[in-house]
Order: C-alpha cells, then structure tokens, then sequence
C-alpha cells in the first residue's frame, strides 16, 4: 500500500512539473492573453498546450488505492477493535472500459469472520451530496455538534463514536461520483451519472466491486441511505438482487420514495406535511393547551390529514364557505398559524411559507432539515426563509472535522479536493426511472422496493424518521410505504422508528441512542447468525 501511494505521489509531481513547464511554454508564447489575438481555437499551438495543462492535473487514480490502519472503540462498554480503510473503487462499464474512480471509507472489526459478520454500505443523498453527514454523525468516529443552537467555529471536536452501529456490522461509507474523491475516468462526463437510474448502476457497481475486493460474498449485506439515499437504496435494493445479491435488510432514514407527490396540481405534499407542521408548531410552542404527549397528539393529526383534510382540499374550489372556515379553525389549532392566514393561502401552506410564519411575530424562521433551528432574517416581512438555519448552523463542523479527519487521522492523501456535493448535479439530473419494462417521468422507487421485497421474502426494512425533518415529512414516508400493496407476511418485515430530531436524527444525541437500540434490535433480527 505504501509503495502505490509513493508511486501515485511520485506521478503527481511529476505532474506538476509539467504543468510549470507548460505555462512557462505558454507565457513565451503569449497564448494567454487573448486567443483570438492568436488565432483563437484555430490556434493548433496553443489548443495542444490546453489539452497537455488539462492532462497534467490532479486526476483520480485508475488503479484501485487504499490506506489501512488500527483503530479501537468503546461501544456498550465492549472494546473493539478495528481497520479503517480509506480507498477507491474503479467501476468499469460491460466493455471493461474504467468510467470512475469511487472513494470509499471501510470499518471493519477485527477477529470477525468475514464470511459471517454483516457489512452496511452507507451513503448520503442530494442528489450528488457525498457521504460525510452520515460517516461524521453514525461512523466509529462522530463529530459534536450544539445543536439546535448554533455550533461556534473551529476548533471543533471529533471523537470515538460510542453510539456507533461498528458492534453489528461493518461499516462502508460511498461517495457518490463527483463528490467525496469519487471522480469520473476516461472520456467519462459526470452527467453520465446523474440520473435514477445512472447513479444506482453506478452503487451497484461499486458495491459488487467492493464485494468482490474484500470476499464478502457470502456475508450478510444492507443497505442504509439517508434523504436521497433512501430513493438510491430503495432501487438499489432491487438492483443488486436481480445481479444475484439478496439482502438481509435495507435502512432508511428520513425517506423519499415518491417524487411524484410533489408535482404541481396535486394536494398530496400539503396532506403529507401536516403532521410535521403540527410536530413543528409543538416544539416551539404555538399549540393552543399543548397536550403532553407528542406521539399521541400527532396520531390525531394523521386521522385529520388523511380524513377531512384531505376530503376538503379534494372538493378545490368548489368547497363551501362553511366547510373552508372549519378546516381552517382545526389547521389553525394543529399547526399555529392564524384562521385568517390559512384562508388567504386556500389552505394550502407550503413548506417556504410555513417556515416563515410560524415565528413571524419574533422575527424567526424554523429550519429545514431541522425546525428545531432558528434563524434570524433581513427581512421578516418576506416571503419565506433567507437561509436554511439547521444546515448553517452544522455544515462547517461537519466538512472541516471529515476533512481533519480522513486526511490526518486516517492518513489518506491526495491532491484532489474533496467535495462535499457535486455541482451542477442537481440542475442536470435525469429523473426518468425505469422499472419492469415501464418509463415514468418522476421515479416512484417505493416499487423497486416493494418488488425486491416480494421476490425476496427475508428482505426486513427499517424505516427511521425524525419528528421535526421539514425536508422529508415522516407522514409523507409512511404513506409511500403503506402503498407499496405488500402482503401480510412481507409487511411484518417493515417496521417504523421516531425520533425527536431531524432530518439528521444522530444530531440529537439522546435520539441517537434510542436510533442506535432500534438499529441493533434490527440488526439482531435481520441476521441472526451475525456474532
């Protein structure tokens, strides 16, 4: 391992040599300061000089690498000990041909027979966001954050993860391509994998090449995705097991299966976000006789979203004056905005207006992810939030501490940036999904899931939601799953957790200690035989 890090380290200055060559090339010649000057592009000169700075780079490797070193940590009073490996996978396309360089960061306890203790392959959402807010919150390693307050700049603080999942099985956090070191090879462009369907091929490759690596064939396998990485393992699941890989089980955290419900037209996203702007309005204390017990007083709101609520929104305008004004009064007592302001928006707040009005009187927005978190806008007469305060407020804790972390802790090296997302990805990605022969223009991977669940019956799927995730409504999750048309004995494998937390449960760390009893009963569960 040292001697191909030395080499890649020796290729890379060479590498820079080359470039200082090139554009002292350039300086002489004048290439510079204006190609239409010098013939612009017809210029054979100076397209060939571009064309040797653009090769001389920093690239990512085409042979695999990888940095290993010893590790221990505490987990219910047990020490274990354990491999932290930070490396890459090269995906090949059906030629052969090398299209990415995927990075990965593996925990593996030692001792352990491989072929019997369970592996989980993690991975974060976006889509294009790499997989650091789940590696620095459930890794061996964990970052402390203050939240729901604001946590300060650096020094911040890193350290064994106690309420870590490292006991049952071991860990194997992917970036997505493009983001992380994951970068694409060859002539390969990264819109070529930012699609549904390109980015599970793309996971499925990388997971059958780390299988394949590190002889885990015949170990217990899952599958843990948060936001867009549950819409990921939810085809991914599917996926792998039609390349002859069944599951033991699949983890979801803070769900999106269904992207259809949020097209324009259709009410459903404003029936799925009412329990959570009740739970919201809860928190801070906008509920009139606010009732002691949340779980109880939410199971009220879900009768109300799926029954009069959503006959109401049904009938559109052509709902009475007498029906629109009890609606309002009840979405007034469950959410705690006013009669009057519920009418003017025909009773269907969106999520940017909710944020907003909820704490207009105090000049405070509610955060996105988290609506525990306040922020503090410009202009409090505007329309909605000028910033997302849950994403603020932990964003620089959790890129500055992975970076310390994986570049010093761990050892690995590189001259690439390590990118927290991939730009553009977002605004280029291919939502056309398909499944069983039929093309839909907003993907529904709820069905991947459910076909990968009849097909294999031992298939057990966790679904972890947070009370105050205004991003994925926990409402919104269950109605998705609950379409899913299983049968009896393949919705005894379903089962569902919450938390009082967000979008990102683990930053609440009494929530992650009850996330992590829930993960381990799951665990034991859904591979029985794991030591």
């Amino acid at each position: 391992m040292k001697r191909m890090a030395g080499k890649n380290r020796t290729v890379t200055l060479a590498a820079t040599a080359l470039t200082a060559a090139l554009m002292a090339s350039v300086a002489t010649n004048g290439w510079a300061e204006d190609k239409k000057d010098k013939g612009g592009e017809d210029n054979p000169k100076a397209g060939k000089i571009a064309e040797q700075i653009e090769a001389a780079t920093a690239r990512a490797p085409i042979a695999e690498t990888a940095k290993s070193s010893p590790h221990t940590v505490t987990i219910h009073g047990k020490s274990i000990r354990y491999q932290a490996t930070a490396g890459t996978l090269t995906i090949r396309d059906n030629d052969g041909k090398p299209t990415a360089s995927v990075f990965y960061v593996a925990y593996t306890a030692d001792g352990a027979p491989a072929t019997k203790r369970p592996v989980t392959f993690l991975y974060n959402g976006g889509p294009g966001s790499a997989s650091l807010w789940l590696h620095m919150g459930l890794g061996p390693v964990r970052v402390r954050t203050n939240a729901p307050d604001n946590t300060p700049p650096a020094p911040y603080v890193y350290a064994a993860n106690e309420e870590s999942i490292l006991d049952k099985t071991d860990l194997v956090f992917i970036d997505a391509v493009e983001t992380g070191y994951s970068r694409v090879l060859g002539d390969a462009k990264g819109k070529d994998f930012w699609g549904v369907d390109q980015d599970v091929d793309a996971f499925a490759r990388a997971i059958n090449r780390y299988v394949t690596l590190n002889n885990r064939w015949n170990s217990p396998k899952f599958l843990f995705g948060e936001s867009y990485g549950t819409t990921r393992s939810a085809a991914l699941a599917n996926r792998l097991q039609q390349d002859g890989m069944d599951l033991n089980g699949v983890v979801l955290l803070s769900s999106i299966l269904n992207y259809g419900i949020r097209q324009p037209g259709f009410d459903n996203i404003y029936v799925s976000y009412l329990p959570s702007y009740a739970a919201t309005a809860w928190y801070h204390n906008r509920i009139p006789n606010k009732p002691a017990d949340l779980p109880a007083f939410l199971q009220k709101v879900r009768e109300y979203a799926r029954g009069p609520y959503t006959v109401a929104l049904a009938k559109g305008q052509d709902i009475t004056p007498e029906e629109e004004d009890a609606v309002a009064k009840q979405l007034a007592a469950y959410t705690g905005l006013s009669v009057d302001y519920l009418k003017h928006a025909k009773l269907r707040v969106s999520l940017q207006r909710f944020r907003k009005e909820l704490l207009r009187d105090k000049e405070q927005t509610v955060g996105r992810f988290d609506s525990r978190f306040l922020g503090v806008d410009s202009d409090a007469a505007g329309e909605g939030p000028e910033y997302d305060a849950s994403s603020s407020a932990v964003t620089s804790a959790f890129i500055s501490s992975q970076r310390a972390y994986i570049n010093g802790d761990l050892g690995y090296k590189t001259d690439l940036d390590y990118r927290r997302s991939a730009e553009g990805a977002i605004g280029q990605w291919d939502w056309h999904h398909k499944i069983g022969g039929r093309r839909m223009e907003t993907p529904d991977v709820a069905l991947d899931l459910a076909e990968a669940m009849r097909q294999n019956p031992h298939l057990q799927l966790l679904s972890l939601n947070g009370w105050y995730d205004m991003a994925t409504p926990f409402f919104g999750t269950e109605y998705d799953i609950g379409h899913m048309q299983l049968e009896p004995a393949q919705r005894r494998n379903v089962t569902f957790k919450y938390y009082p937390s967000g979008h990102m449960v683990y930053l609440n760390p009494e929530a992650l200690k009850q996330m992590i009893a829930d993960l381990d009963a799951f665990y034991d569960k859904a591979a029985p035989t794991a030591p």
